[in-house]
């Protein structure tokens, strides 16, 4: 009698942190990886965003799943015992979940940045020493075919050794200002922006030169957000939030949350419980985190970076061009605008356009095709969740981030703000030594 084929279990995943990202991972799973992956469980300090969670899963077929309260987090690992643990919490807290996810026997994912100081980043290495588990940093921008086509340039000598990066990133006025009108305005929550949206960028850069940081100068300012800018700029009306101010309601920065079914029933309908306004003035007090970012990055290799960051630019994208003893590429990539959780997730960082140009040295420059890619943040969501939830595969460019990579990639910002703070180069080894 023939054997029967071995249905594959399903891996079991339990999510902790239930706000604008966590949409991203449970959704994949429901609609795309059902037949490898399901959620058993979901963790937050808001019960009104659990139930909301809930409700999107059931809307895709899932069926509901036991939620949790933050401080209940070992009683879902003990009770839903999943393989893994999703972290998409506020960035301060990925290292508690992190660690004691690892402490209770679960892998981890965890969105990026993978923590935001040192300290925190010293904890979650010791985690995974004592307890041999593995950390997976979601950075999707290694997935993007025109990141990864950059990749494969530099690997094969297109332009011979890299000796010079300049790399220059602008959020516009709507996704930038965003940052400042949420948790991430302060700077103890998020790291800054040179943590929590650069640790994209430097890992970026360390994934293409293959190299890690040596030694950052860095200078940041609040130039544009914040009350004491827009008074300088002869602004007199001001709010503290939006909702239920008539000031807002002609500020062109202003959220208005009630406009978008998802954020409202996410923030709105949620700050009964936490008091947490997603709502902000990005003209109010007490933002902590620069706005205008500028560094220059040696690294291992000899290489040296000169890297910018504006949070309140005309258009969304990038530019970076690799210098090399045999010629320069040059990449530029123009994003759609977005405000998180707004609702379209599939044009969270999509394409509008992107250019590649090869310039050999004594050569004629050649424009350098890139295969399109499907979804959001230019194709390298769909390939990174396939990386993650689908049937393995081998990669050839080896993009899965482990936590060392997720150290490295937040070690250039921790590094820039420790620079801006004392005004001095700081050695990357002299904040935390990475095997």
């Amino acid at each position: 009698m023939a054997e029967l084929p071995t249905l594959q279990k399903k891996k079991r995943y339990a999510l902790v942190g239930t706000g604008g990202r966590s949409i991203f991972f449970y959704t994949a799973i429901a609609k795309d990886y059902y037949s490898t992956s399901e959620i058993v469980g979901f963790c937050d300090t808001n019960q009104t965003r659990l139930n909301y969670a809930n409700s999107k899963l059931e809307s895709l077929g899932h069926g509901a799943v036991p939620t949790f309260l933050a401080s209940d987090f070992d009683t879902m690992i003990q009770s839903t015992k999943p393989d893994e643990v999703i972290v998409t919490t506020m960035d301060r807290t990925h290292n508690k979940y992190i660690v004691r996810a690892l402490e209770l026997g679960c892998n981890v994912i965890t969105e990026k940045p993978m923590t935001i100081d040192a300290p925190r980043c010293t904890d979650i290495f010791d985690a995974v020493e004592r307890r041999r588990k593995k950390v997976r940093v979601t950075f999707n921008y290694r997935y993007a075919p025109h990141n990864t086509k950059v990749f494969e340039l530099l690997k094969s000598g297109a332009i011979g050794t890299v000796t010079s990066v300049h790399f220059e990133w602008m959020l516009n006025t709507s996704h930038g200002a965003d940052y400042f009108r949420r948790w991430h305005r302060d700077k103890r929550n998020s790291g800054g922006l040179l943590v929590h949206k650069s640790t994209h960028h430097f890992d970026l850069v360390n994934f293409w030169l293959q190299t890690r940081p040596q030694t950052v100068y860095a200078q940041g300012d609040l130039k544009f957000y914040g009350r004491e800018n827009a008074e300088k700029r002869g602004e007199t009306r001001f709010y503290t939030r939006a909702q239920g101010s008539e000031v807002a309601k002609n500020d062109p920065f202003a959220l208005h949350m009630e406009n978008h079914e998802q954020l409202k029933a996410m923030y709105l309908d949620a700050e009964h419980e936490d008091a947490y306004y997603r709502d902000q003035s990005v003209f109010g007090d007490g933002i902590s985190i620069e706005d205008t970012m500028n560094l220059l990055v040696r690294y291992r290799n000899g290489a040296v970076m000169t890297y910018s960051l504006t949070a309140y630019a005309p258009w969304e994208g990038f530019r970076v061009s690799f210098n090399g003893t045999g010629g320069r590429l040059e990449l530029e990539v123009v994003e759609n605008s977005y405000v998180n959780s707004g609702g379209d997730q599939a044009k969270e960082g999509s394409i509008e356009k992107t250019t590649l140009l090869l310039r050999p040295l004594l050569q004629k420059p050649q424009d350098i095709e890139i295969p399109e890619g499907v979804g959001a943040h230019g194709g390298g969501d769909t390939v990174l969740l396939n990386d993650l939830f689908g049937e393995p595969v081998s990669d050839e460019y080896m993009r899965a981030a482990s936590h060392v990579d997720g150290a490295l990639s937040i070690l250039t910002g921790i590094a820039a703000n420790k620079s801006i703070a004392t005004g001095q180069v700081v050695n990357v080894d002299d904040v935390l030594r990475i095997p």
